[in-house]
């Protein structure tokens, strides 16, 4: 068994820089969850037209309503079985604003077909993105998001593309800093630049046999259509 990234990637895996062949190798497999933690230099959004779909978002911990400069944050990426008995790596981001900490959850799992990541976001996963991932020439990490859904009881919908957004995740690893580099942006195709955050952290890894999955870092809900 490998991670669900190298299995997506394929020799795509071994482009990448050394510390982010490690640190996207977390899963079952491997028994290690890994931790970020450090500062994100700048967190924003867009006009004032976005601010109700953040608010909305983040009853559901899905994105940050709010904007901020060197807001310390953390990211929990730590694998387990869901309920569906497929391998799930959580992608926990906290952000802790002034005042009140805000969340940004996601669980990532591999496609039936081993082609692609599902996204699953927010607590009750009720939408859905496809992620492709590619390692850039520098080593580098890309992520872009393909077609969202949204799904609740029997609903299950394609998100139209003018309320809709692209995401776009850059990571890499500074030798020089030792702290690996994010960079995310959030794009709708007619209204531009929704959301993003850029910053930089340290990793530190556990072992998921001793230390599990803490209370809280599951969804409540977890959705099996892919």
């Amino acid at each position: 068994m490998t991670s669900i990234f190298r299995t997506v990637m394929g020799s795509d895996f071994d482009r990448l820089h050394p510390q982010l062949r490690r640190r996207f190798s977390v899963g079952l497999a491997s028994g290690e969850a890994c931790t970020g933690r450090g500062v994100m230099n700048r967190i924003w959004h867009g006009g004032a037209f976005v601010k109700p779909f953040l608010a909305l978002g983040t009853t559901r911990n899905i994105l940050v309503p709010r904007t901020g400069r060197n807001v310390p944050f953390t990211i929990e990426n730590v694998p387990y079985t869901d309920t569906f008995g497929r391998e799930t790596v959580s992608f926990v981001r906290t952000f802790r604003l002034p005042g009140r900490p805000r969340r940004f959850d996601a669980q990532m799992v591999l496609s039936p077909k081993g082609d692609r990541v599902l996204d699953y976001l927010g607590t009750h996963q009720h939408l859905a993105s496809e992620l492709h991932f590619a390692a850039e020439p520098d080593g580098s990490l890309l992520i872009r998001s393909g077609e969202h859904r949204f799904r609740e009881g029997v609903v299950d919908v394609r998100v139209p593309e003018l309320v809709g957004a692209t995401a776009e995740v850059r990571e890499s690893y500074d030798d020089t800093t030792g702290r690996f580099r994010i960079q995310v942006r959030v794009v709708n195709r007619y209204f531009g630049p929704l959301f993003g955050y850029e910053g930089t952290f340290e990793a530190t890894y556990t072992d998921i046999h001793g230390c599990g999955v803490r209370p809280g870092l599951r969804p409540v809900r977890e959705e099996s259509r892919a």
